[in-house]
């Protein structure tokens, strides 16, 4: 399972606004910010301080990105009720 944050990218760079900024705005540190372009996990502290800062929804900034192995799965178990 993966997280991607491109929405966020994206809304920052429609609002204008730098990774920097974002930081100062809402108080988090440049490190969690870099998982976040890692798509590494963050705590929902992180994302709820980022979401206040932006005026925003948890949907607005992130995505839940299966990964292959779960596409799989699910592939099969549809081809087996299917």
């Amino acid at each position: 399972m993966a997280t991607s944050y491109n929405r966020l990218w994206k809304l920052l760079i429609d609002l204008g606004m730098k990774k920097g900024e974002l930081c100062r705005k809402a108080d988090i540190s440049t490190t969690s910010l870099a998982k976040m372009g890692n798509c590494s996990p963050v705590n929902s502290t992180i994302l709820e301080k980022i979401c206040a800062a932006l005026d925003c929804n948890y949907g607005d900034i992130m995505d839940y990105v299966p990964d292959k192995k779960e596409i799989k799965l699910s592939e099969e178990a549809g081809e087996r009720n299917g």
